[in-house]
């Protein structure tokens, strides 16, 4: 069965964006190889995405999860019916409110790959319903000051356990298995 993953690029202040959704900040930064294979050997991973609103409207936007280099199936969440858009290779799935069924439909699709969660409100949402499995977390050596942040809001602790870390000339990369709330 799948892995349900949070995977994202943060701050040292645990940003995942700017005020405005930017993220600017995450490009034109010295990088090595080995940070790039780091990332690389999640994304080879992942099966399938589940994403929140903001992602949604991206994609109307012109952008889309991962900058288009996953052909994986990606499920939306959606505060209204929209039926599925394919577009460059990949389906999107809209789900409205119910975002335990848009992970189990992710998990389905993902089959023995990993499933990940993209923006910070999704991240909270699956945390608390005991849905994720994982933490990758790469860490850019920059401070926002202010911003969306991944993990504010979560609402109780959360036991992590260490597999592993590495850092390199652009990012710390962190990754936990998630053990259990503690309350």
């Amino acid at each position: 069965m799948a892995r349900v993953i949070v995977h994202a690029t943060m701050t040292v202040d645990g940003f995942i964006a700017d005020a405005d959704g930017g993220v600017d900040w995450m490009f034109g930064r010295p990088s090595a190889p080995e940070d790039d294979d780091v990332v690389e050997k999640v994304v080879r991973r992942i099966g399938a995405v589940v994403g929140g609103a903001n992602t949604t409207q991206t994609i109307v936007d012109g952008e889309i999860p991962y900058g288009g280099m996953l052909k994986v199936p990606v499920y939306l969440m959606t505060r209204t019916a929209h039926e599925p858009i394919e577009r460059d290779g990949i389906t999107y799935t809209f789900v409205v409110d119910d975002v335990a069924r848009a992970v189990e439909s992710a998990k389905q699709a993902a089959g023995d790959k990993w499933v990940s969660l993209l923006g910070g409100s999704i991240s909270r949402q699956c945390l608390r319903l005991g849905l994720v499995d994982e933490l990758h977390l790469d860490v850019a050596p920059f401070l926002l000051g202010e911003g969306i942040s991944l993990f504010a809001g979560l609402g109780q602790r959360i036991e992590l356990e260490r597999l592993e870390t590495s850092a390199f000339a652009s990012e710390t990369h962190l990754r936990y298995r998630v053990l259990r709330s503690v309350y």
